[in-house]
């Protein structure tokens, strides 16, 4: 990756026009060819940029400035950056990335809830997980002490959508007969944190709300740490 700290005019043209005037930016150039303007503000936007495949020409204009021009061999777009004063020019190896690993994230709680299915509602049993719909996978699908089927949706932090999610998955599964046998399909809406609203909008539904402790379910919840 190439980092260089300028000040410079931008103008793009393409399927539209858009000029950025001189000011002090981070120009990013990226080991997949990507060109990148950012400036001290507007968090990870960049102010313009262009996207692989784009050829960077670098050259001098008639008044001896530095002139970068970023075209794309698929399309007319072409990116002009005037740098009319650098201050820093660096070029680093990054290596290859491994992504994003987050903890805690959905799938590792339907995981540990899969697992750990009564902490939801005592007796309860898992069937399966990602069990199919016509209109997308529900999380869990389990069944409590007297046999009647549980649909389990499973999110970080629970708002209004997803107990508007849930309740699609309800009226589809509650249409199914070998899943109201012992009963209508009833739901529990899982979260590490349920907003106000969504709680609301879940008990008017006839909507069961279970919050996760997630280092609990880790095993990680030491009680010596607690005050009570």
């Amino acid at each position: 990756m190439r980092l260089v700290v300028a000040t410079c005019q931008v103008d793009y043209a393409g399927r539209l026009t858009a000029h950025l005037p001189l000011a002090t930016r981070v120009l990013m150039i990226k080991a997949d060819g990507s060109v990148l303007v950012h400036s001290d503000g507007g968090s990870y936007k960049p102010l313009n940029w262009m996207s692989p495949p784009c050829t960077l020409r670098e050259g001098v204009t008639e008044d001896g400035q530095v002139e970068w021009t970023v075209t794309n061999p698929k399309t007319d777009d072409t990116l002009r950056i005037l740098l009319t004063e650098i201050f820093s020019d660096s070029s680093h190896v990054l290596g290859i990335d491994p992504g994003l690993q987050k903890d805690g994230v959905e799938k590792h709680l339907q995981e540990l809830l899969a697992e750990h299915p009564a902490t939801l509602s005592p007796g309860l049993t898992l069937v399966r997980r990602e069990f199919p719909t016509a209109i997308g996978p529900v999380d869990l699908m389990c069944r409590d002490e007297a046999g009647a089927s549980v649909a389990v949706e499973i999110k970080r932090r629970g708002d209004i959508d997803g107990v508007e999610q849930l309740t699609r998955y309800l009226e589809l599964l509650n249409r199914d007969p070998l899943l109201t046998g012992n009963g209508a399909v009833r739901g529990i809406f899982a979260a590490q944190e349920i907003k106000p609203q969504a709680r609301v909008l879940a008990t008017d539904r006839g909507i069961a709300c279970a919050v996760v402790d997630y280092d609990a379910l880790r095993g990680l919840d030491d009680p010596s740490h607690r005050l009570f």
